[in-house]
């Protein structure tokens, strides 16, 4: 049983590899179980995600009691909501981990196709699209409200990373490569800003180059692509009163404290009055209607607020440690594939930690960006659960 299962696994990944082999279309069946093993990486990383899973549910309970109460009566609605989506991905992260990752790739080309119709559909008016705060980023299927530019960033991943390996001949010619990957997170980031969300569509674009940077690609290439998409994304975020109000707001968020500039004021205040230790878990004043999307956006504002400078700095511990042990992992994989896939998502983690935290403390713009696992957002914490399942999946199948 054992050498049979070692052979299927050696057969697909010499496919894998063979130039201009096309198994990424292949039907999705019979995908391979891997035992595994359980390495420090994987035990750390294992640890890490349920870590942030159960600070984000006892944080969301925390921020969103007072919305709770006023918009549904009850001040559990949001974490019994939450505590759905975190089910729904852990199940998804436990079967993930199991399967080998060069077949879950295969699934890329589905979870394209399923991305692309879902945000084709943000744009078409109806009861199935939801606007709020002026974007239209949210689907209603059924009972579930489903955030399609989520899907987009594993989607992009799965996808760069097996087209990257599979032509890993071929990563000097742009054609083959940079152009491709390239296309297809443009193609996601355009539909993404249409909504318009164009700090998720960052980390989009931003997950292809780093993908391909691991992938081998030409600096030079690179580094042209960059100067070109910079120079887009300066002109976009100028291209509207909105968007300048909210770089003047950013660049100084006192020159009008009780209008653009008010929820960076009000993040920054909640920042302050924690401390050194908080003010006390539940005891934070700026979700009671002073800090508008508290238990979203602006999560981290009330873990500083009600846990302190201890609090808000062993989260940011715990993301660290999140990152170093993903990179191990993206450095120790058995191949090429491995690699990009641990590298690709723990890096877009980390970006999105990043860009999230920066705009709470105003080191960045505001930019509707989630904190990983930990703010309100049912398709962020199921994806970001699914999307380390990936790299579990990895780590389990390091050698040494």
């Amino acid at each position: 049983m054992t050498a049979t299962r070692t052979g299927r696994r050696a057969a697909t990944r010499v496919v894998q590899n063979e130039p201009g082999s096309m198994s990424w279309l292949r039907p999705l069946r019979n995908p391979s179980v891997v035992a595994g093993k359980r390495t420090i990486e994987f035990a750390v990383l294992l640890l890490l995600t349920l870590a942030l899973t159960f600070v984000g549910l006892i944080m969301v309970l925390s921020a969103s009691t007072v919305t709770g109460l006023q918009e549904t009566g009850t001040p559990w609605f949001y974490l019994q909501r939450q505590g759905m989506w975190a089910a729904i991905g852990l199940v998804a992260m436990s079967v993930v981990m199991r399967l080998d990752y060069r077949d879950i790739t295969r699934f890329a080309p589905v979870l394209m196709l399923g991305t692309t119709v879902m945000l084709v559909a943000l744009l078409v008016p109806g009861e199935h699209s939801i606007t709020a705060n002026g974007a239209t980023r949210w689907l209603a299927i059924g009972p579930f409200t489903i955030q399609p530019s989520e899907f987009a960033k594993l989607a992009l991943a799965l996808f760069a990373a097996d087209l990257i390996a599979r032509r890993n001949h071929l990563v000097h010619d742009n054609r083959a490569v940079l152009i491709p990957v390239m296309f297809v997170s443009l193609f996601f980031a355009g539909l993404v800003l249409l909504q318009p969300s164009q700090g998720t569509a960052s980390i989009i674009v931003a997950v292809a180059m780093i993908l391909l940077y691991l992938g081998g690609v030409s600096i030079w290439s690179l580094g042209s692509v960059s100067v070109g998409l910079l120079m887009a994304f300066v002109a976009f975020a100028m291209s509207s009163p909105y968007r300048r109000a909210r770089i003047d707001s950013w660049i100084d968020p006192f020159n009008d404290p009780s209008g653009t500039g008010y929820q960076t004021v009000q993040s920054l205040v909640g920042v302050a009055s924690g401390g050194v230790d908080g003010v006390g878990l539940g005891s934070g004043r700026a979700k009671w209607g002073f800090l508008p999307e508290a238990h979203t956006d602006f999560i981290f504002s009330v873990v500083a607020e009600e846990l302190g400078f201890v609090g808000g700095l062993m989260l940011i511990l715990f993301y660290v440690g999140l990152v170093l042990f993903g990179l191990r992992v993206a450095f120790a994989a058995p191949d090429r594939l491995g690699m990009l896939l641990a590298g690709g998502i723990t890096t877009a983690i980390a970006m999105q930690a990043f860009i999230n935290i920066g705009a709470a403390i105003n080191v960045l713009p505001i930019s509707g960006v989630t904190l990983p696992f930990v703010s309100m957002g049912g398709s962020s914490l199921m994806m970001n659960l699914a999307a380390m399942g990936v790299v579990l999946n990895v780590a389990r199948q390091i050698e040494r």
